[in-house]
């Protein structure tokens, strides 16, 4: 057997013993990995590539919104017509002026409550606040799988997970194709990127917004 027949195998096993997945995509956290990675997220694209042929259960986004901005309403409506459950929470403005929607707890609580109607959970983020809830999931019999941007990923969220996959390693299977106006990726200001925690979900830009312009 080669190496390729070896690792096709592989991939065949591990889909067949996924069983049902649910996804759990951290918006904010994966905002700013496709910002580091120069890319644009196709998200049909994403949702086939994260399902990779397993029965899926449901694909919940979460994401803080400012309810006055008509492009991120347009985008969130898409996404909720594209196979997503649409989690928001109004931004909260802090006093340097940056906004925040920090939803861990409902990515914890979801993921939880949850876990006696799927085997596999699919968590898009590299946030380490979320490990303890990880970790307990593994303690209900879900197997789980990370798929975040290294540079971004908590070891400790990397250790408790069965699988992790690097964004970075699959960048070219969820990303738009170039547009033909001559659109280039809009590149962190100042501003948001001291208000991006590394390790973290709480990003503190409204990710659909700069996503629809």
């Amino acid at each position: 057997m080669t190496t390729s027949d070896a690792e096709g195998l592989f991939s065949r096993d591990l889909i067949s013993n996924r069983g049902r997945v649910a996804i759990f995509i951290d918006g904010s956290n994966l905002f700013y990995a496709a910002l580091q990675l120069g890319i644009e997220i196709d998200y049909t694209k994403l949702l086939n590539r994260l399902t990779n042929g397993s029965r899926l259960l449901r694909s919940f986004f979460y994401t803080g919104v400012d309810r006055a901005n008509e492009k991120q309403q347009g985008f969130l409506l898409w996404m909720r017509r594209n196979g997503y459950r649409v989690i928001t929470k109004d931004l909260v403005q802090l006093p340097d002026g940056s906004k925040k929607a920090n939803l861990d707890v409902e990515i914890a609580v979801d993921m939880l409550s949850l876990a006696g109607s799927y085997d596999t959970a699919i968590l898009v983020s590299g946030d380490g606040d979320l490990a303890y809830a990880v970790n307990a999931a593994s303690y209900k019999g879900v197997r789980v799988e990370v798929v975040s941007l290294r540079s971004m990923t908590s070891d400790y969220l990397i250790n408790v997970a069965d699988r992790y996959i690097d964004l970075d390693q699959i960048k070219e299977d969820i990303q738009k194709a170039p547009r033909q106006n001559g659109y280039t990726y809009r590149p962190l200001s100042a501003n948001h990127n001291n208000g991006f925690n590394g390790t973290g979900s709480n990003g503190y830009l409204n990710i659909a917004e700069e996503e629809v312009r």
